[in-house]
């Protein structure tokens, strides 16, 4: 995104929630614990993985980067939200704002994707149990990782370099630079910038969905032809998957494919929270607590610190 400004603008203020200092106060309190559960969270999801050779597998590569990648997500964002309500300016630069954006779209688009390879893995792991190992080898996951964010790079933040704006004001209504916020700042008709990031939120949103659902649907009408005993474990390793995905894309794309009256809302930005700061969050007690892997050996851990 460059800026073609009719008045010369180096930086941006983002408004926030309010400038009342005790509700400041509390949500400084909330979102910084929600950051140290986030990031406490992710690099235990990591370690875990790590340290127990037993979790050296394909699906759980794929989930220690989506705990690095959420914690990259969230890290984005948080740490510039806490500063901000101890301040009275709450202004950020021109070129900080567009990185933020960069890498905003950036992880997103990355996340989208590696929920849809997860899927298939567990798509493969379930329905085609023999030809995994071959499927779903070292080489082949490294491949898939570097697709992932070769494509992310491409669809989401090549389109926005080559999408220059011409800025009038320097108030963002939001918490962060977000780009649906941003275009609200133009001075031109914006409705040919909304096409395009409807087309690419179309393209990074709702293909990854949908190549998740046919996942699934195969999943299912194979696990239903299961017996009962076997049936149970095959559910339970695509549970936590399902959860996130729900979480993730249910408000992601409430916000990208909602009205363009949203745009400046209050609504958008509370919106917001749930997929930029709260799914990080989540995602690692989701697996924490659905996963038996994963408490098994977090419960050694946890014996072999204490004693």
């Amino acid at each position: 995104m460059e800026s073609k400004n009719q008045t010369i603008i180096t930086e941006f203020i983002l408004l926030g929630f309010t400038m009342n200092i005790e509700i400041n106060i509390g949500l400084f309190i909330l979102f910084l614990v929600i950051y140290i559960v986030t990031t406490v969270g992710n690099i235990f999801i990591m370690l875990m993985v790590i340290i127990n050779p037993k979790l050296h597998k394909p699906m759980y590569f794929f989930l220690c980067m989506l705990s690095i990648l959420d914690l990259c997500y969230s890290s984005t964002v948080l740490p510039k939200l806490l500063t901000d309500l101890f301040s009275d300016e709450r202004t950020i630069s021109m070129s900080a704002c567009v990185i933020q954006i960069y890498f905003f779209f950036f992880f997103g688009g990355i996340e989208c994707q590696l929920l849809a390879v997860m899927a298939y893995d567990r798509y493969v792991a379930i329905c085609h149990p023999l030809h995994y190992p071959i499927l779903m080898r070292w080489g082949n996951c490294y491949k898939l990782m570097a697709l992932v964010f070769i494509l992310s790079f491409m669809l989401c933040t090549v389109p926005s370099i080559m999408s220059p704006i011409t800025i009038c004001s320097n108030q963002i209504n939001h918490f962060m630079c977000e780009m649906l916020a941003v275009l609200k700042l133009s001075c031109k008709d914006i409705s040919t910038s909304e096409l395009q990031i409807f087309s690419f939120s179309f393209i990074t949103l709702l293909l990854p969905l949908v190549l998740i659902l046919l996942s699934y649907g195969f999943i299912i009408s194979s696990v239903i032809k299961i017996q009962s005993a076997g049936r149970s474990k095959a559910f339970s390793t695509c549970t936590s998957h399902l959860g996130v995905v729900a979480l993730y894309f249910g408000t992601a794309m409430l916000m990208y494919f909602g009205p363009a009256s949203m745009y400046s809302s209050d609504q958008e930005k509370y919106s917001s929270i749930f997929y930029v700061i709260i799914s990080p969050m989540l995602n690692p007690l989701i697996y924490s607590l659905n996963n038996r892997e994963v408490k098994d050996t977090m419960k050694k851990f946890l014996v072999k610190i204490t004693h």
